[in-house]
């Protein structure tokens, strides 16, 4: 018996004529639905995750570039600090995030460093991300309160030397290269009494400082950088590759005698590895704009940061390319795993 009543049985021609009309009466609002989401993006927050405590180097750049990105793209972008396990937690928290470009992760090396300073990480740092665009560089520093008798890094190794129980140094968390800079220094210079007290943010090591708790710090130039110019500390050296504009009496860790010591803080966006393209593009396109104002490097400059305008591509080979450099410096200095 036949199926079909009340007319005659279709033809081979109308069935899959029919058929490509039912096809495309689904699909069409299926792609309506989704270009707007691309087109509109971002239409709600987007956040940065900071892997440190507010204050911070990274945390000062994240709020400037937020800020700027807002007044450029009237666009509403905001700063989530999750700190702690060397930064891990918040690195963690952004590689299993929804990949849709609401969540991008603000780092520093610490995200190179950790493959060679941990027995294992909770993400893969060559496969869960892509690369945004660089931000900024800063040199890091070490610092003493300026009532301190000692004018230079050596001066200061004596001091832990001649009491080595005395003498401690605050630090950002394991696994930022102020931190890996004063084991290295240690390691060289024999002093593993010199306690390393390691702080959630650069921010917190540097208070430390400041309220006599510890005698050194070991950290980036921005959060010194006003009391150095105020007077109340004193800048021993900086470990970038030259000096510090500002700072033009403050010799290099190589000037001051110790080849091949050269630390910086880097500041780069990150994004989950499977973001749409589109939306990184986006992204990297609005970061570069506001980076290239002379009022965004002018900011940041004051606070201890030189702009480094780089895009995805190149952002994603220094950080890979770093990971075995790190790894490298981590082994040679014979930095215990964690």
């Amino acid at each position: 018996m036949s199926r079909f009543t009340g007319g005659p049985a279709p033809t081979r021609r109308s069935v899959i004529k029919g058929a490509a009309m039912l096809a495309a009466g689904i699909a069409a609002p299926a792609v309506l639905r989704v270009r707007p989401a691309f087109a509109d993006y971002p239409d709600r927050p987007v956040k940065f995750v900071v892997a440190n405590t507010p204050g911070g180097p990274s945390d000062l750049v994240g709020r400037m570039v937020a800020a700027a990105l807002e007044q450029s793209t009237g666009k509403t972008f905001i700063v989530d600090n999750r700190g702690g396990a060397g930064g891990n937690i918040g690195m963690e928290y952004v590689a299993h995030s929804e990949p849709d470009g609401y969540t991008i992760l603000l780092a520093t090396n610490a995200y190179s460093v950790n493959y060679g300073l941990y027995t294992q990480l909770p993400f893969d740092p060559y496969k869960d991300f892509v690369g945004v665009s660089e931000l900024a560089t800063s040199p890091n520093t070490f610092v003493v309160r300026s009532e301190l008798p000692a004018k230079t890094v050596k001066d200061f190794v004596a001091l832990a030397r001649a009491e080595p129980t005395k003498y401690n140094c605050a630090t950002p968390p394991i696994g930022t290269t102020a931190q890996i800079q004063l084991e290295v220094l240690k390691l060289r210079e024999n002093l593993p009494k010199l306690e390393d007290v390691v702080f959630k943010g650069g921010g917190d090591a540097f208070a430390a400082l400041l309220s006599s708790t510890v005698q050194l710090s070991s950290g980036s130039l921005p959060p010194a950088q006003p009391h150095i110019k105020a007077g109340s500390c004193r800048c021993l050296a900086v470990t970038g590759d030259a000096r510090w504009p500002d700072l033009p009496d403050v010799p290099t860790m190589e000037e001051a005698g110790y080849k091949d010591f050269v630390f910086a803080t880097d500041t780069v966006l990150l994004a989950p590895a499977k973001t749409p393209p589109d939306i990184v593009a986006w992204l990297e396109r609005e970061t570069l704009k506001v980076l290239g104002t002379p009022e965004m490097k002018d900011k940041l400059y004051q606070t201890g940061f030189q702009v480094r305008p780089k895009g995805a591509k190149e952002a994603w080979a220094r950080v890979t390319r770093e990971i075995e450099l790190y790894k490298n410096i981590i082994e040679q200095a014979g930095i215990k795993k964690m």
